[in-house]
């Protein structure tokens, strides 16, 4: 269905507030800037951008919800014959070999890294969205393979599927803070991926193969 005017209006009210905000606490920092200089800034009232943000947090990480959903999504798009872990290494392969902002290959992710160093706020929303992020990576696996309750798997699995995603996060978050280019910590983020995999047992690599009915 095609995007009516009143929608689109909103999404583009929602990114402009979300981008003034993003500049103003990328210049001065987290905590030095008010809802209220963001509301001035972007020539909305206090009460719009509540309408849109429920808390300050939420303007700076506006895309938690695609962050926590995105592993879940990926495991559910795969396709048949392919593993969950192996559609989570597919799709971490594409965005770091197309230097993907989504994965913080790109100019000034140091700055953004800084940003949330220097605010705990930040620090404990970003903790809960990886939370997040391996809960529903785990409620996923236990819907589509109908896991009893007990079983402890899909938790187990989760997690290791998790841990593929941290670390090759982690990696370029380092590499990135230390100053280098998205090129050069794209093309060591791929060898980092292939040992990953290596890494992984063959009970990871084919659990919660799709099948081809």
């Amino acid at each position: 269905m095609a995007e009516g005017l009143r929608e689109r209006k909103k999404r583009q009210t929602r990114q402009h507030i979300s981008d003034i905000a993003t500049g103003l606490f990328l210049e001065r920092g987290f905590d030095a800037v008010t809802i209220a200089e963001i509301a001035e800034a972007s020539d909305v009232s206090v009460n719009t951008v509540y309408n849109y943000f429920a808390t300050k947090e939420d303007l700076f990480l506006d895309r938690s919800p695609e962050m926590a959903h995105r592993l879940a999504r990926w495991v559910r798009g795969r396709g048949p014959g392919e593993s969950a872990a192996a559609a989570v290494l597919r799709e971490l392969r594409a965005e770091v070999e197309g230097v993907s902002p989504r994965v913080g290959l790109m100019p000034g992710y140091k700055r953004f890294l800084l940003v949330i160093h220097d605010a705990a706020t930040l620090r404990s929303r970003l903790w809960r969205i990886q939370q997040e992020v391996l809960e529903n990576l785990e409620a996923v696996l236990r819907e589509e393979l109908a896991a009893d309750p007990a079983d402890p798997r899909p938790t187990l699995m989760a997690g290791q599927i998790n841990w593929v995603y941290e670390a090759a996060m982690g990696f370029i978050g380092r590499e990135m803070m230390a100053g280098r280019t998205p090129e050069d910590v794209s093309r060591e983020a791929l060898d980092l991926l292939d040992g990953i995999e290596e890494l992984l047992s063959a009970k990871v690599l084919n659990y919660a193969v799709r099948t081809t009915e």
